[in-house]
């Protein structure tokens, strides 16, 4: 695909994704939360959706269920220098919440939000120690040589 393509591909997705990203608002501000809350968590899947996705190869929200590991247990913990073991967690309940409402309207199957869930309760304490050892200056890169 030339560059031309993939800026419109990323276009699409992103607009897609904004879309869904709505729908999602609606849907937190319906269940009562806390202004603060509702943008915590749109602020979160926006990130995964908008930035990583699209850096991972313009990939549709579909495909990032099964993107999560290399999300939080890899990218996130490198990348992003506001990561903590409890940003983790924050994250994964956002994201978690959001797929959750992609179920309830139809926009993936009940057995990728399983996989989603399952991946999350599986890898949680890997991903969270992992973050705890990588901000610690004291011990070895966990990542390395990468």
């Amino acid at each position: 695909m030339d560059y031309e393509q993939y800026t419109k591909t990323c276009q699409t997705i992103q607009k897609t994704n904004n879309r869904l990203l709505q729908l999602f608002e609606e849907d937190l501000v319906k269940s009562g939360l806390k202004e603060k809350t509702i943008n915590r968590h749109l602020s979160n899947v926006d990130f995964f959706l908008n930035e990583f996705l699209i850096r991972a190869g313009a990939l549709p929200m579909e495909e990032g269920i099964s993107m999560l590991d290399e999300y939080l247990g890899n990218f996130f913990i490198r990348k992003c220098m506001w990561s903590t073991p409890t940003n983790i967690k924050t994250n994964a309940a956002s994201i978690k919440k959001f797929y959750k409402c992609m179920l309830e309207h139809g926009k993936i199957e009940k057995e990728d939000y399983e996989i989603l869930s399952s991946c999350i309760k599986d890898s949680m304490e890997s991903w969270q120690c992992d973050c705890a050892i990588y901000n610690d200056p004291d011990n070895s890169n966990p990542f390395f040589p990468f």
